[in-house]
């Protein structure tokens, strides 16, 4: 089935409150649509979030590869040679994860829908619920906590707390949250690259210390400092996650080859797509290493494609799927629903979505 077109539509989306990290604070952001249009008039949806902080494009960068370098790539070609076509897209340009990811979101979703199953059944899975987190952002610490309280009266029992602006600030801010949520309430914390390997080691020695309940603690240190994940890993008890770390499975392997971590977050963003993500997934699962799925503050479109991944594949054991939850509505149709923490898959084919 011969795919004959491929466009772009861009749209803005206002965020419901502001998310912020260690990294930047977002209040609105701008997601590309990708359709690739069927002979036979099926068309395949994807979308890519610019996040110039972590992936390093724009959305006009995002535009001008898919149009100069990936476009030539898909048109015209069969979507039933869907590893062919992927293969090409990843060869055409380097770097630009997050629009390759986008084009291979839609690649997937209109070769599911020709094939008339959902994207969750083509990767082999059989769950059709998940439970996600939910993020509380970094702000004063009453706030946080007013915040943490909310989410859990939503019956979120994991709240992923994001910290790494300031080092006795986030100390304070977690114990006004642990003091007002109780002790049943998972805590995973994110520094989003915020601290450096002593202060790391500092902060999560006072948590574990206090019995502060904390899960894991993903990203400390930034993505490029290899060697103080290891250092970190090597000094607490309590698991260390990599997020900005990996966006490749070569990145992952060197990871679980200096045995710096004790777990991994796979991002559609980050990885350029589902195969790549798929990979990252079996790598550390040989290595005994679990994974997280999350997303950056992207379109419930994206966020959709990643929980099918992670409904089918058996090593992705904790789910951070709650950015579709920050957004003001958007206009689609379809795609996971939300039910306290639970997700809940779509039931038609592809990634279930319409716009």
């Amino acid at each position: 089935m011969e795919i004959i077109d491929l466009q772009l539509q861009k749209r803005s989306i206002t965020l419901k409150r502001p998310f912020i990290t260690a990294l930047r604070r977002v209040t609105k952001i701008d997601v590309m649509d990708v359709y690739i249009e069927l002979k036979n008039g099926m068309k395949g949806l994807g979308s890519a979030a610019s996040t110039l902080q972590i992936t390093g494009e724009s959305m006009e960068g995002i535009q001008a590869i898919i149009h100069q370098a990936i476009k030539p790539q898909i048109v015209h070609k069969d979507i039933r040679q869907l590893g062919k076509l992927i293969t090409h897209m990843e060869k055409s340009c380097v770097g630009n994860s997050s629009a390759k990811a986008a084009v291979e979101i839609a690649l997937h979703d209109a070769y599911c829908q020709y094939l008339d199953i959902s994207l969750n059944s083509y990767l082999g899975g059989q769950v059709h619920v998940l439970e996600t987190d939910m993020t509380v952002s970094i702000d004063q610490p009453e706030i946080m906590q007013k915040e943490a309280l909310k989410r859990v009266s939503e019956g979120f029992n994991v709240l992923k707390v994001k910290v790494g602006k300031d080092e006795k600030l986030d100390l304070i801010r977690l114990r006004s949250i642990r003091d007002a949520v109780g002790q049943d309430i998972s805590f995973r914390l994110d520094a989003n690259q915020g601290w450096n390997k002593k202060q790391a080691v500092n902060i999560i020695g006072q948590l574990e210390e206090e019995n502060m309940g904390v899960e894991l603690v993903e990203q400390p240190v930034p993505a490029d400092d290899i060697e103080g994940l290891k250092y970190i890993h090597d000094r607490v008890t309590t698991p260390i996650m990599a997020d900005e770390s990996v966006f490749s499975p070569a990145n992952a392997f060197h990871l679980l080859e200096m045995k710096a971590i004790d777990m991994l977050n796979i991002k559609l963003m980050k990885t350029g797509g589902i195969r790549r993500a798929r990979q990252i997934a079996d790598l550390c699962q040989a290595a005994g290493i679990p994974c997280m799925i999350g997303s950056m503050m992207e379109s419930i479109i994206s966020v959709t494609a990643a929980a099918h991944l992670a409904a089918a594949h058996p090593n992705i054991t904790h789910y951070d799927l709650d950015a579709p939850l920050w957004m003001s509505d958007e206009p689609v149709k379809g795609g996971m629903n939300f039910k306290g923490r639970g997700v809940m898959l779509s039931e038609g084919s592809g990634i279930g979505i319409q716009l």
